[in-house]
């Protein structure tokens, strides 16, 4: 079902929030560009150490795990209520248990996890001086979407759900 306007056909989907969301961006796309960046400006521009002696390496590979570990509980709890990770697919059901029951987006806060991990594994904070400016481009390119999404297919029972869990940790 669309409309036309000025020659153009509009497919109602890309407007009805509560179909799917308008996700701007695929949403490990400003971490990798961090990442990237951020090991690339180290290596050829200004280097920007982050060592934290011994510890460095353990942390960092522990960091990652715990990104790499709540995102695979969170995929499986989606699995669990045949729901879509999709970020430009509409959500099918309302996931408020496993890691939903601590944050509202924890594939994300994996996603931070994962970033300081890589960083400290870098030996880099060049990621992480990039942190404001993912967070910024998460939240309004990405969450603010699926929020307008969650909320138009699913109305009280989210709004409740936020008033519950917090939107990170």
């Amino acid at each position: 079902m669309g409309t036309t306007h000025g020659g153009y056909t509009y497919l109602m989907a890309n407007r009805n929030p509560a179909l799917r969301p308008r996700t701007l961006m695929l949403p490990p796309a400003p971490y990798a560009v961090a990442v990237l960046g951020g090991w690339w400006l180290d290596r050829n521009q200004l280097s920007l150490p982050l060592d934290l002696g011994v510890a460095t390496r353990p942390l960092g590979w522990l960091a990652v795990g715990l990104g790499l570990a709540l995102f695979v509980w969170t995929l499986w709890t989606f699995a669990r209520h045949r729901t879509t990770v999709n970020p430009y697919g509409g959500a099918s059901a309302l996931c408020t248990g496993g890691p939903f029951r601590y944050s509202r987006n924890p594939i994300y806060l994996g996603d931070w996890f994962i970033l300081a991990g890589v960083s400290l594994l870098l030996g880099t904070a060049w990621p992480l001086v990039f942190a404001p400016l993912i967070w910024i481009t998460i939240r309004f390119g990405v969450i603010r979407h699926e929020e307008a999404h969650l909320e138009a297919k699913f109305g009280d029972a989210y709004r409740d759900y936020t008033t519950r869990v917090r939107r990170w940790i």
